[in-house]
């Protein structure tokens, strides 16, 4: 009688668990139509495997954890419609976002709203200090183009020309390069600013080319395929360099980006992850892909660590876990935007790493 009453007590537990299990919503305002489309695919791919992973095993704490995905196009009007919808009509508090404008623009809101966003793929300067609700999960522009100065310096790289988009990401780039480069001994000589989603580099780099420079320093974030294409067309033979999102499939193959070289931000996945990753969706397993593969593994260690604490995952519960914690194991050990950077070269449709270096 007595081992009865234990049993139904159990079963009367058990059923009290499924009962609180539920499914946790999390938000991504990504790019997926439009010139940004190539690296938001990959970042919503690697929000995905991610999260299917943790399914598959029970997700988090016994709850399934979905994603909803918005496509923004890369446009901050766009992203904010997107982040109230996810917010008021969602009532989201995590949300995942990209590219510097968008997250600028609603970077406000998050703090207004206590919403957490998780930044895994831009890096304009201000994103570092943009709101207390976002966390950026790798390092500001400004220091890779540090470190890719210092590199071109060693170089003997002296005398440069910038091309830029004219955007948030574009611009803080372009003034991090007027800084960081001239400290390094070299002397900046044009620039040209190009439109994000641009196709047709010719003007621009031809004007630049008139300066005869040893290196055009480059800081765009779409079309780079069409620019190196033109950049061959055009006979030019000055060095080319960047920083990480230098780092697209379609350049890294293409013969006309043969010498480029960039900065890389480190992070590498698993042989049998990235294979399982093949699979799945029947392509390689990108940087963005494991940037935001990444993330989200910061993301679900953090609700198991409030879960277990009995606490309610908010906004403001996430950012708090994440800034008690700083150091995650994932892809890289972590502490938010501090990583690891190589420098890399374009070499017969691949992306070889010459030399390891550090931010500071």
């Amino acid at each position: 009688m007595r081992r009865n009453g234990l049993t139904a007590i159990l079963v009367s537990m058990l059923a009290i668990g499924i009962a609180q299990a539920e499914t946790i919503k999390i938000g991504a305002i990504l790019p997926l139509t439009g010139p940004g489309a190539l690296i938001g695919t990959q970042q919503m791919r690697g929000i995905q495997f991610a999260i299917d992973q943790a399914n598959a095993k029970g997700g988090v704490r016994g709850n399934k954890i979905e994603c909803v995905f918005e496509d923004n196009q890369a446009k901050p009007d766009q992203s904010i419609l997107s982040f109230n919808k996810l917010t008021d009509l969602e009532h989201l508090q995590v949300i995942f976002t990209a590219y510097s404008g968008p997250s600028l623009a609603m970077a406000p809101l998050a703090t207004r709203k206590k919403v957490l966003m998780i930044n895994a793929g831009a890096q304009a300067d201000k994103l570092a200090t943009a709101s207390p609700y976002l966390i950026n999960t790798l390092p500001t522009i400004g220091d890779e183009i540090g470190v890719i100065s210092k590199y071109l310096a060693g170089e003997g790289k002296k005398k440069a020309v910038i091309l830029f988009e004219n955007d948030a990401a574009g611009i803080s780039g372009r003034d991090d390069y007027v800084d960081a480069f001239p400290k390094t001994g070299g002397t900046i000589v044009a620039q040209e600013p190009t439109q994000f989603g641009q196709t047709d580099f010719r003007p621009a780099l031809l004007k630049l080319a008139d300066a005869k420079p040893e290196v055009m320093l480059v800081s765009i974030t779409a079309a780079l395929s069409n620019m190196a294409q033109q950049y061959k067309q055009l006979g030019l033979t000055f060095t080319v360099a960047g920083t990480t999102f230098f780092q697209d499939p379609d350049v890294i193959k293409d013969p006309s980006a043969e010498g480029f070289v960039h900065t890389q931000i480190r992070i590498e996945a698993p042989p049998e992850l990235a294979a399982e990753f093949k699979q799945k969706f029947n392509t390689e397993m990108e940087f963005f892909v494991r940037q935001y593969y990444n993330a989200t593994q910061i993301i679900m260690v953090a609700m198991d660590n409030l879960l277990a604490d009995g606490k309610p995952i908010t906004g403001e519960n996430m950012r708090d876990i994440i800034l008690k914690v700083r150091k995650f194991q994932g892809l890289i050990k972590t502490n938010t935007a501090t990583v690891p950077l190589d420098i890399n070269v374009m070499h017969d449709g691949k992306d070889v790493t010459i030399k390891k270096m550090n931010t500071d």
